[in-house]
């Protein structure tokens, strides 16, 4: 349902609010896919975003949003109101740092390197903001967000609230934040170790080039699609299949499945599975969220029937009914 005008009336009340209508989302994800929302609020302020979300909640329709890095978008936009905090704070009080929750990634690695302080180099070059970090508790070659947060502050829907690592509850490419969505992360306090600068910017260049060789920045994609698997947790059946070269750190790579079901090069409308790595697709020019949706559930299905496990998908899914769902694996 369209957002009526007294919703409109009570939001354009709010200082420091920027309010947006028929925007397209397609600006705000990494795809570029997706159609417009009826409205789509920005602040970098938390009591504008805390007073928007209130009168957001009693319209009925809405969502928040981070960086747009692991979105996609329903065609269709999204029916009702899109939140989006932009606050970007960072600073450290020696080896603890404080960053807010829309601070860019990149920009926190930058800045743990400059001061000498070890635990977020690995992460260079993974786009999107710190709160969807801590959110799908991102990482890379063998380290997570999680290894280095002390607490993260948070609006719960009432109150503001801080809670330390143990209760975030996070697990490979997962926290509580995902579980509870009504929970909103304002910002975290990072805990660092002491490093030489030069040490860290020489293991962060040497990670970026490496990732820039199979995620060009002009690349319409959200990185993986799937997250990979915990051997120990695949059954008998898929897991004598798996070669023990392939397996790291006791994870399959998702990859790995793919390749056998012959994900390279597949390609469905402006979507297009890239040839030297199954576990990345991206939209090729003129891509839409059905052709992407059909062809994520097409290799689902695919692995599902060949090996008996189900792929998970690090996307999150914005505008979509259970019918889209239907239709896109149909």
């Amino acid at each position: 349902m369209p957002v009526d005008s007294r919703t409109l009336q009570r939001l354009a009340q709010i200082p420091n609010l920027t309010i947006y209508e028929k925007v397209p989302l397609a600006r705000y994800t990494r795809f570029a896919i997706g159609g417009p929302a009826d409205i789509l609020v920005d602040t970098d302020s938390e009591e504008a975003f805390i007073d928007a979300l209130r009168i957001a909640r009693a319209s009925g329709s809405y969502t928040v949003i981070g960086g747009g890095t692991n979105l996609i978008v329903s065609d269709a936009g999204f029916p009702g109101i899109v939140l989006r905090l932009a606050s970007r704070g960072i600073r450290n009080d020696q080896l603890t740092i404080r960053v807010e929750a829309g601070a860019e990634l990149q920009a926190l690695v930058d800045y743990s390197i400059e001061h000498g302080l070890k635990g977020l180099e690995t992460m260079t070059g993974i786009p999107g903001s710190v709160g969807a970090a801590i959110y799908g508790n991102a990482g890379a070659y063998g380290h997570s967000i999680n290894e280095r947060i002390r607490q993260v502050r948070f609006f719960d829907g009432s109150a503001i609230r801080v809670i330390g690592n143990q209760e975030c509850e996070f697990r490979y490419r997962d926290s509580i934040f995902k579980r509870r969505k009504d929970w909103i992360i304002f910002s975290a306090e990072l805990e660092m170790s002491e490093a030489p600068q030069a040490e860290l910017s020489r293991i962060a260049a040497d990670i970026l080039k490496i990732r820039l060789e199979k995620y060009p920045l002009d690349m319409k994609c959200a990185g993986s699609i799937f997250k990979n698997l915990l051997l120990a947790d695949l059954p008998e059946s898929a897991r004598s299949l798996v070669p023990e070269r392939v397996v790291r750190e006791g994870k399959v790579p998702s990859a790995y499945f793919l390749e056998q079901v012959g994900a390279k090069g597949m390609q469905n409308g402006g979507i297009h599975v890239a040839d030297y790595h199954a576990n990345l697709i991206y939209n090729a020019g003129h891509g839409t969220s059905r052709e992407l949706c059909a062809l994520i559930a097409s290799l689902k299905l695919q692995v599902q029937q060949r090996f008996g496990i189900t792929l998970e998908e690090e996307v999150q899914y914005i505008g979509f009914s259970a019918a889209d769902a239907i239709q896109s694996a149909s």
